[in-house]
């Protein structure tokens, strides 16, 4: 007999539904537990529906929707009875279509999502006025409104940036590239410092309005990298401009971005055992200062692999030069050779510079990230794409077959933020809370949409499909716009500290943009096997290597997607090579508007 609690609450359950008797109705959870949910007369019930879209009642044919195989999120009172603990249905969201379809798996679901974002971010920047970055604010609250903070962090430009730029990709929107390329001047003319003598580039860490007057900040202003240069800081300024350089080949952004992939491999780079240092002294650039306390001499996962998603994948897609393939090889040769740890089903991701596992820095100590995990798995099958081996396939493979046990919520759907390394009583311990955070959704989603295109696995198929739901069902926010930070275990919004914001040190429009950008890709060419169409508009002095314009949307596996059409202004253009999917450009002198379609080969 169960043992009943002394008290209610309040919880939510995701499952698929199985049976419907008068009342009740039985779902099967996420790792196929049975849920019985009772209705009630004040029952109420919507269908999922997209950011910008009206809400969608249902609530009078909610019995007749709960038919076998639906998959539903249930919201309400919990009591504990005798037979074990009685779900009371309050409010029910209904994810399928009625022919048992997912909406997120139409063709344009993303797309149209990012167009929003889009809408929120330039309407809280800039209004509804000229784009001027001089009055760009990294704080912007929930409801999209600017706040008193003055300071202009390099890297929430450039997440803004990447935003505006990929939703011209996947829309053509005008308005969103002027905003991309205003970002991208912006960041050239405001936030980097050239090393003529190092014949390097470095950004500040972001610039300090007051009374009409700039203050660049030389060193991060943040606290776990206080007076240092952090790599990622570094590897996010090139977010933005790199993505837009794919749009644009603006040559003055490819300077940027090359002058600053040299102070990587000059100042962060070990050349004797591998790897990216975390940071340098902002003085003598020299990881070893002793400046630089508990960050002295370190690599992690970001300073080593984020490289990858935030620019150097997109790089090498631009340009297709072998050295910025070399440099991936060896991020990810790095990942595969000493991240794995066989005493625990989480990667390591910190390290003194010998590769030895630091496990008492900061915050971390021995604690998993669980995004990290999916980031890993989805980047390596990215990388997969161009050079296939065995070692990145096979840590892919393993980390999305083993994170669903240990990092997701199989009850209620969607993925937990940090955790105990280590099992105690067979458990992974949250290190402090059981909340949800809005990037760490985007990696499951993104991690097992390109796993189930690369394998085939109808099990990584069905955990983006989950993964889809949890976020399109509870983070976009109908009421202000935007996506929540961060929710609890069932999915209510967490408006506490900074967390309620949407734009800060921690949130821009990266992540949620990369989001919708990439699913949208690869449901369309990995999942349904459809066309595509992007969007470019190139500079009047455009810089590509061998004067060709790279259009595949993402790394892709040799033969796996082809370009079979191309407008330039609007008429057929014929000059470009399907298997490599680049175009050769005329020699014009003038701006070039490239329509472009991609399809599945074969198809």
């Amino acid at each position: 007999m169960a043992t009943r609690l002394p008290f209610t609450f309040s919880d939510s359950v995701a499952g698929y539904v199985t049976a419907r008797t008068g009342g009740s109705a039985d779902l099967t959870t996420l790792d196929g537990r049975r849920v019985t949910i009772h209705l009630t007369e004040t029952t109420s019930a919507q269908h999922l529906r997209n950011l910008g879209q009206p809400y969608h009642d249902v609530t009078g044919r909610m019995r007749e929707l709960l038919t076998p195989g639906r998959f539903v999120f249930c919201y309400g009172p919990v009591y504990s009875e005798e037979e074990g603990l009685h779900y009371q249905a309050a409010q029910l969201v209904f994810v399928n279509e009625d022919d048992g379809s997912w909406p997120f798996e139409r063709s344009g679901w993303w797309t149209e999502q990012l167009r929003e974002l889009a809408t929120f971010y330039r309407r809280s920047q800039f209004g509804d006025g000229p784009v001027d970055f001089g009055d760009y604010r990294t704080v912007i609250s929930g409801s999209g409104g600017k706040t008193d903070v003055q300071v202009q962090e390099t890297d929430t430009i450039s997440r803004l940036v990447y935003g505006m730029a990929s939703t011209y990709l996947l829309t053509g929107d005008e308005d969103a590239l002027a905003v991309a390329d205003a970002g991208s001047q912006y960041l050239h003319d405001h936030m980097r410092f050239v090393d003529a003598d190092e014949d390097v580039v470095y950004w500040y860490h972001g610039v300090e309005i007051a009374q009409g007057r700039e203050h660049q900040l030389f060193a991060s202003e943040f606290g776990d990298d206080y007076r240092a240069i952090p790599a990622y800081e570094q590897i996010y300024a090139l977010v933005g401009l790199t993505q837009t350089y794919r749009v644009t080949g603006n040559p003055d952004y490819l300077a940027d971005i090359e002058g600053t992939v040299r102070l990587f491999e000059k100042h962060f780079h070990d050349p004797k055992l591998g790897g990216y240092y975390s940071h340098i002294d902002p003085v003598t650039f020299s990881p070893y200062h002793e400046s630089l306390g508990p960050n002295r001499a370190r690599k992690n996962w970001n300073s080593v692999g984020d490289h990858a998603p935030a620019y150097l994948l997109n790089l090498f897609l631009a340009t297709g030069e072998e050295r910025h393939r070399r440099m991936l090889e060896h991020t990810f040769d790095m990942i595969v050779t000493h991240m794995p740890d066989r005493s625990s089903p989480f990667v390591q991701e910190r390290f003194h510079a010998d590769w030895t596992p630091d496990t008492e820095w900061g915050w971390q100590q021995d604690r998993a990230v669980v995004g990290h995990n999916l980031k890993i798995a989805w980047n390596l099958m990215r990388m997969q794409g161009t050079l296939p081996k065995r070692e990145y396939l096979a840590l892919a493979e393993h980390l999305g077959a083993t994170m669903p046990e240990v990092g997701r919520d199989s009850r209620r759907g969607g993925w937990y933020d940090v955790v105990q390394r280590a099992a105690e009583n067979g458990r992974h311990r949250f290190a402090w809370h059981d909340r949800k955070t809005w990037w760490q959704q985007e990696q499951a989603i993104l991690a097992y949409l390109i796993l189930a295109g690369g394998t085939g696995r109808e099990d990584f198929l069905q955990h983006a499909r989950e993964s889809s739901a949890f976020y399109n069902s509870f983070f976009l926010d109908h009421d202000e716009g935007g996506v929540f930070f961060t929710v609890l275990a069932q999915g209510l919004p967490f408006l506490v500290g900074n967390e309620r914001l949407k734009g800060s040190h921690a949130m821009a429009m990266y992540h949620k943009a990369e989001l919708c950008y990439l699913a949208e890709i690869y449901t369309r060419l990995l999942i349904n096997e459809e066309p595509l169409e992007l969007y470019f508009r190139t500079h009047p002095h455009a810089s590509f290597p061998g004067g060709r314009l790279r259009v595949s949307p993402d790394v892709f596996p040799a033969g796996r997607i082809v370009l079979d059409r191309v407008l330039i202004d609007g008429a057929p253009y014929d000059d470009f090579d399907a298997e490599s999917m680049s175009i050769r450009l005329p020699d014009s002198g003038e701006e070039l508007r490239i329509r472009a379609r991609v399809r599945p080969a074969g198809r």
